[in-house]
């Protein structure tokens, strides 16, 4: 079927993907939204895989001030060029992702980063919450892996949905690999403060063993 203009470019602000790209997965998914949306997900997946292991020693320190200046949030955002860190969209993603910082105030970047004591120590703690129900060991393992995952969404930035995106389908992960996939370089969070008024300072590191 032919793919209308106007589904390209709804797919292309949806994802942010270039205008062809858009075309070929609404192709591929025969006129379909939500599933050319999916396609370009998997496909920047795929490209941040390709690309994760190249140096990021450009980019940004982005700062966000919520509105009374009670909360602010630095935030280092990576990528291979100068070219890229002048792109006038990949300073807006380091905006988002410092307002992104800002409402969310995750303890992580990504869930490589939480350290093995936090999560024994998370798990000790849902399975004795979930012990109490009286069920049988399997039904409560599972219940303290689904819980696990949620403390992954809520606490590290990459599993946690973007909070401008309407749909509630996109994780911060999956709008940096999409960016990735536009600029060809390799993106990342490197490391962010969060200040709040009265409160110590929230930070979090990248490990350097991941990207």
């Amino acid at each position: 079927m032919a793919v209308s203009l106007d589904a390209v470019k709804k797919l292309r602000e949806m994802s942010g993907a270039p205008m062809m790209e858009c075309k070929k997965a609404l192709d591929e998914a025969n006129g379909d939204l939500e599933q050319a949306f999916t396609v370009l997900r998997k496909r920047g997946q795929a490209t941040a895989a390709k690309k994760a292991s190249r140096a990021a020693t450009e980019g940004l320190v982005g700062s966000y001030i919520h509105a009374g200046g009670k909360i602010g949030v630095l935030v280092e955002v990576n990528c291979e060029s100068d070219f890229v860190a002048r792109n006038a969209e990949f300073q807006q993603l380091v905006h988002d992702l410092a307002m992104q910082i800002c409402a969310t105030d995750p303890r992580f970047i990504r869930r490589e980063d939480v350290g093995p004591e936090v999560l024994d120590r998370e798990r000790e703690v849902l399975r004795a919450q979930t012990a109490e129900s009286g069920k049988p060991e399997e039904v409560v393992s599972k219940i303290v892996e689904g819980r696990l995952r949620k403390f992954f969404e809520e606490n590290c930035l990459y599993e946690q949905h973007f909070i401008k995106d309407s749909t509630g389908n996109v994780t911060i992960g999956e709008l940096i690999n999409s960016r990735i996939a536009k600029f060809g370089e390799n993106i990342l969070v490197r490391r962010f403060s969060r200040f709040k008024v009265g409160e110590s300072v929230g930070a979090a590191e990248a490990d350097e063993g991941s990207n």
